[in-house]
């Protein structure tokens, strides 16, 4: 059974039996706190503390940036190299993905992806279970983008992040957009996600989960 806990922007906690997980942690300038979640490992997708700010998160995690393989605790985690633009990092520098293998699922965290992925980067990623996708069309891909990744992915779920919601100091669209563009009538946020692999569903589900577990 792994958790996953959105913690507002980029960041998420993913829990299992093995370890637990914190993506790219940020500082309280962006204006909310996700408070001081406690890992054994960090994954950084770009460099700068609105997506690498390793001093919130308490205990003594391994921290990985970057491109590679990686065991820790028995859980296998594959860093694909990216660009956070369109121009191969000239304007907003390098960006990992992230693959974690958890509890028999594959868990992709896109980081600040800016481009299209290419069909190396779609073999690296032929099966994933689920998908965390930026969807607030500034600074990452575009709303079109992001749905023609999830089309050419076709992961079980998809958990949108990197948007405009209350409280955050950023430059970025809400969720509307995304969820016209994907066809969603239902946007009301859960709390979490629990799952495991039986549980996932046909086809691919978009769900929303509530930044606001930040200040839990």
């Amino acid at each position: 059974m792994a958790e996953i806990t959105w913690l507002g922007h980029n960041c998420f906690r993913l829990r299992s039996r093995e370890a637990t997980i914190v993506a790219d942690p940020y500082s309280k300038r962006l204006g909310y706190d996700f408070g001081r979640p406690r890992a054994d490992i960090v994954t950084i997708s770009r460099h700068g503390d609105s997506y690498g700010f390793v001093e919130a998160v308490k205990g003594e995690p391994k921290v990985i940036l970057g491109p590679g393989e990686y065991e820790i605790n028995e859980v296998f985690i594959t860093g694909i190299g990216s660009y956070a633009d369109m121009e191969k990092g000239k304007l907003r520098g390098k960006n990992t993905i992230y693959v974690f293998e958890l509890e028999g699922m594959s868990i992709c965290h896109l980081g600040t992806l800016g481009h299209p992925l290419t069909a190396e980067h779609l073999e690296l990623m032929s099966r994933i279970d689920i998908l965390m996708v930026p969807i607030g069309n500034q600074g990452t891909i575009t709303v079109n983008q992001a749905s023609e990744i999830i089309s050419e992915i076709e992961p079980h779920i998809v958990i949108p992040m990197h948007y405009r919601v209350e409280g955050l100091d950023a430059e970025l669209d809400d969720i509307s957009r995304f969820s016209k563009e994907m066809g969603i009538q239902d946007i009301s946020p859960q709390e979490k996600l629990t799952v495991k692999p039986s549980d996932l569903p046909e086809g691919t589900k978009v769900i929303v989960l509530d930044h606001r577990n930040s200040y839990k």
